[in-house]
This record gives C-alpha cells, structure tokens and sequence, in this order.
C-alpha cells in the first residue's frame, strides 16, 4: 500500500513539476480570462495556478482590455516569478510581439510588402513600431518621391521635410531584421523595385509624361512620375535664362514635362521643349541692325542682359554700352531700367542676341571707327563661357 501511494505521489509530482516549467520566464503560455476589472485580467493556467496581467501588457495587436471577456482564451508570456499573491505575471503584449516577429521574419523571406505609418523623424530617417518592435526607414530607403531632397544637405530642412511625412502611408519592404535589437529596417524603395524596372523598361524619349515636384535645387527641378525621378537641368526649364529654378515651382507642384533622355536608370526631363520655340519667332521677326527696347534684367561683370521678348535676352558686353570705358556696368545702367539697343549679332544657332546702346549714340568728336568686331565676339565668348559654367553646376 505504501509502494501505491509513493508511486502515485512520484506521478503528481512529475506531472505538476512538468506543468510549473511552462511557468519559466518568457515561456509561452494559453489561459481561460477568470477574472476582468478597470486594471487587470486573471487567468487560469489549466488549473495548476492563475495569472494576472495588467497595464500596458494588457493590450495586443489583435486584442484590447475592453474586447475580452471572462471565458476567452488568450495566450500570454510570463514575464515574472510568482507575486507576493502568488499569481504568475503575464503579459498579453509580450506574446503579440512573438507572433509578430514570426510574421515579419517570413515576409523578409518571401519579400513581401506591408504598409505602415511613421510615427516620428530624426535626420536619419523616419521611426515606427510595429506589434510592439521597433522599425526604422533611413532617408536613403525613401521612394523619390518622399526623398528630402535640399540644397546643400541641410539638416534642418531635411528633418522638416521627414516631419511632413509622419502619419501618412508607407509600403516597404523588410530588408534587415536584427534578432539581436530586436528592429526591423524597411524600404519604401525596395518595395518599389519591380515597379520602377517595369516603368523604366516602358520609358522613352519623347514621352509627355505628368508628375511632381520632388525637389527643387541649384542646377535644375526633380519631378516624380509613375515610381519613377527625372531630372529638368536648369537649361531645360525655360527658352530663356533661368537664374533661380524655385521661380518655376515649388516641391508638390503637378507639371507635365518631356522625356528627352533615358541612361540606364537616369532620366532627363525638359519643360521648356512642351512649349514653342521663341527663337522661330525672333528668326522671322529680327534681324541685324533692328533696334530693341526692354528692361536690364541682370548684371553681370562682362555686361547687362536686356529682355527683348517672351524668355528672351540680349547681352550688352562692356565695350557695347557706351563710347566711354566701361569697367562695371553697374555705373551705367541698373535692374529695371528700360533701353534702346541695336542688334549687331544675331546667332540663331547659339541662341544668343548682341546688343549695343553705343551704336545708337551719337559718336564723340575724334573718336575713331573701330577696325573689327572684337568686342563682339568677346561678348559672345563670355556669354557662352556663363552659360557652360551653368550647365556644370
């Protein structure tokens, strides 16, 4: 009798002590809802000891407090020994971030996408939780349209930019998971990737294509269409002289423009080619020896640009603006000043117009005729050599 009864009590013990070691720190666990109040659920654990959750370990990514109810069978973590209560410590959200993390990591197998929302930026990119994990999108994972793209890379425009995208929706791609932070990296442009190579592979010059603003810089306008960015260099943005690509638009801005060139995966866009050519009109309207009026639009150390019409501009070199030695034309002339000049080149090839205000001024007494056109062809070499330097930047 006594051999039974060891023998029966040897049989509980090794079942009870079988049932205690799910009870081990950050073992899973499922459990009926016995109890519920404003700030904790108790839980029976197959009748061998009850758990209590409470707090921010509550709530899930599939269930509330507020949506479960007594009889309901959750499935928890235990996140600490028995209470002074003798209640095991559970936590619901604990649980929620396991099977999330099992999720994550085989949609990062399988490449899949999933949309989330920032919560917060810092210079580097933009934070999220997900299910409880922390996640991250580096300013170099964004799609260009999302792309802060800012002159001169300032950090505080750059972090501007990332606000604005807080709260709005993402699709990404998972493309590092670390087991050990337990963080997740995303890719707006990875989740992209067959999109962009399928519009690329579709793209062609001479294409009229609609799209955004994404960023405005120095040397010219980026615009995003179909997954896709272009560039529309600053000698692309107007028939005339551009000194400020900001004057054509601003970031959000809805512009149509053409497809000129298509280079592996750089794109080149124009504006100015979807409207007519002002120099056709200026071939029949003028020639060398009309005389023009308009406004000084800028000066330069070699001369004043004059507007003769629509987009374009006339230089008037130095040695062009009066029979007097000229070294700053600012002495002579200033922004807004309306002038009469006369055409004495007319390069339709080039694009370029030269125009002196001396050849309509009465010469001084004894001055001599001038034996070539010297200060002509300067004036057209250092417009050019302006306008190349532009095109570099």
């Amino acid at each position: 009798m006594a051999t039974a009864t060891a023998t029966a009590m040897d049989q509980y013990l090794e079942q009870t002590n079988t049932e205690l070691a799910f009870f081990e720190l950050g073992s899973v666990i499922e459990g009926d809802i016995i109890h519920k109040d404003k700030s904790l659920i108790l839980v029976d654990l197959n009748g061998v000891a009850t758990g209590i959750i409470a707090g921010r370990d509550l709530n899930d990514s599939a269930n509330t407090k507020d949506s479960l109810n007594i009889g309901d069978r959750v499935t928890a973590v235990v996140i600490g020994d028995e209470n002074p209560d003798g209640l095991v410590v559970l936590s619901l959200r604990k649980a929620s971030q396991i099977r999330a993390w099992d999720r994550f990591k085989e949609m990062y197998d399988n490449k899949e996408t999933l949309t989330v929302k920032a919560l917060e930026a810092n210079k580097g990119g933009l934070l999220l939780e997900m299910d409880g994990i922390k996640a991250f999108i580096p300013v170099s994972q964004l799609a260009p349209l999302h792309y802060p793209r800012v002159e001169g890379a300032n950090s505080e425009k750059i972090l501007e930019r990332l606000n604005a995208l807080i709260g709005i929706d993402f699709t990404v791609r998972i493309i590092n998971i670390d087991e050990e932070g337990r963080k997740l990296i995303l890719s707006e442009r990875a989740a992209m990737e067959e999109q962009v190579k399928e519009a690329l592979g579709k793209l062609e010059p001479g294409s009229r294509v609609k799209g955004k603003i994404s960023g405005i810089v120095s040397y010219g306008i980026f615009v995003t269409f179909g997954g896709l960015e272009g560039l529309v260099h600053i000698s692309e943005i107007a028939w005339g002289h551009v000194s400020s690509p900001g004057k054509y638009g601003k970031v959000g801005d809805e512009v149509e423009v053409l497809v000129i060139g298509v280079e592996g995966g750089k794109i080149s866009l124009s504006m100015k080619r979807l409207k007519d050519d002002p120099w056709v009109s200026i071939a029949q309207k003028y020639k060398e020896g009309d005389t023009v009026e308009g406004p000084v639009t800028r000066l330069t150390d070699f001369g004043a640009f004059v507007h003769v019409e629509q987009d374009i501009n006339g230089l008037i070199h130095l040695s062009e603006i009066s029979h007097e030695v000229v070294k700053d034309a600012n002495d002579f002339l200033k922004v807004g000043q309306r002038v009469k000049a006369k055409i004495i080149t007319l390069d339709l090839k080039e694009h370029r117009i030269g125009l002196s205000i001396k050849e309509l001024l009465p010469k001084p007494e004894g001055a001599k005729e001038e034996a070539d056109e010297k200060p002509a062809k300067k004036a057209k070499k250092e417009e050019k050599e302006e306008s190349s330097e532009e095109a570099a930047e």
